[in-house]
């Protein structure tokens, strides 16, 4: 119940002035309305809120004062008609001697028609400087907790009442839902970053994990005089690293579980090189961004490709090529590895090379898992070969 001067009679049929009034007091109230829903910046529509409440009152003064300090005092957060310096700096005491200390620790509105009269409510000297005659205001909660008091002040001689008080009820309201957006956007960010940076972590570990593994390998390689053993555990080392690589890269770059294709390609290949100085290594890549689903095997492949065209373009004391391009074409994502080894023998057929070798196994799975179709062709400017992945890029499923 609004706590007011007198009990209001009913006033019979309404002059055609003030049903205007009244509609235009809904439709003022329906333009906030949009901006409560659109509206991130809570300062900036608690003045919004001023300024339409002050203009559907036909009053030049409104403020919002939000709740009581340490002190019992009442911050002047936003408000329209005041002289400069008030907004933002002064303070009402909120004790129940005055119209917004009342309305907030009773939590019911109040009318006060006649503030020069007024018994109950003493006027606050702010008020009282700029001359003001009436005040209405009204309780601004949300999640079942008391924020604040929006109040329009006017200087004329008038009325204030229970149609008023529905206007400013619905700003409230729409206030208090903007409140308890904010508080839940804020409660699910910090959700977001705390599992941001679970997956981080794990990433991290993962690949702190993988290269020990890697280490492992190296370790064994080195204790190990068959040559197709250590052959067998290099290429194993360089699958872990391809791997470890693509989550080094899940936990450092700024979006989660996205991976930057020219980061994690040139990583790659830089790796690669290190292992073969025999041979010249180029990679150009864009930068697309791709998920960890996608850059894990990508990661393999690429891997797979380049160690492949070192073992030919790089054996045997040749000083091999490999040129790694990487490019978006079409709304897919097209990998070209070509090197100036012996090419192809006669007759390949990935099919027919899957069953009998792990390496071409693998290419053909991981060819199949990212959706695309794989080419072996001649390279015909160095006499080698040129192999060619094209597949969709998730993004534009």
């Amino acid at each position: 119940m609004a706590v007011v001067e007198e009990a209001s009679a009913d006033p019979g049929p309404r002059p055609q002035g003030e049903i205007d009034y009244r509609l235009g007091q809904q439709r003022i109230l329906a333009r906030f309305g949009m901006d409560a829903l659109r509206s991130r910046d809570l300062d900036e529509l608690l003045q919004r809120a001023t300024e339409l409440c002050a203009a559907g009152m036909n009053a030049g003064f409104c403020k919002y004062l939000e709740a009581p300090d340490a002190e019992g005092r009442m911050l002047v957060r936003s408000g329209v008609g005041w002289a400069p310096g008030i907004v933002g700096t002064a303070y009402l005491y909120a004790d129940l001697g005055s119209p917004a200390g009342f309305a907030y620790k009773i939590g019911e509105p109040v009318i006060s028609n006649h503030l020069d009269d007024e018994e109950r409510f003493r006027t606050p000297a702010i008020m009282a400087e700029h001359g003001i005659k009436r005040a209405i205001n009204v309780l601004v909660e949300a999640d079942a907790n008391r924020y604040g008091v929006i109040e329009v002040d006017s200087t004329q001689e008038g009325k204030f009442d229970e149609d008023d008080l529905a206007f400013m009820q619905g700003f409230a309201n729409l206030i208090g839902v903007a409140i308890e957006r904010q508080h839940a956007e804020g409660r699910l960010n910090a959700a977001l970053e705390h599992q941001e940076l679970l997956v981080r972590e794990a990433s991290h570990r993962v690949k702190n994990s993988l290269a020990l593994v890697s280490a492992m390998l190296n370790l064994q390689m080195q204790e190990d005089d068959d040559p197709r053993i250590v052959r067998l555990l290099g290429d194993a080392q360089a699958r872990i690293t391809a791997i470890a690589q693509t989550h080094d890269q899940l936990w450092r770059g700024d979006r989660i579980g996205i991976v930057a294709l020219d980061d994690l390609a040139s990583g790659l290949v830089t790796g690669l090189r290190e292992q073969a100085p025999q041979c010249r290594i180029e990679c150009s890549a864009e930068p697309i961004a791709i998920s960890a689903d996608t850059a894990i095997p990508l990661g393999l492949m690429l891997t797979e490709l380049v160690t492949n065209a070192i073992k030919y373009a790089g054996g045997e004391g040749q000083h091999g090529r490999i040129d790694v391009r990487i490019a978006e074409e079409d709304g897919a994502i097209a990998m070209t590895v070509s090197d100036n080894g012996p090419g192809m023998p006669e007759g390949f057929d990935i099919k027919t090379q899957s069953r009998a070798s792990l390496g071409m196994r693998m290419i053909a799975s991981l060819t199949r898992q990212l959706g695309g179709t794989i080419a072996f062709t001649p390279d015909f400017e160095d006499q080698g070969t040129r192999v060619r992945l094209s597949f969709p890029n998730p993004r534009t499923l």
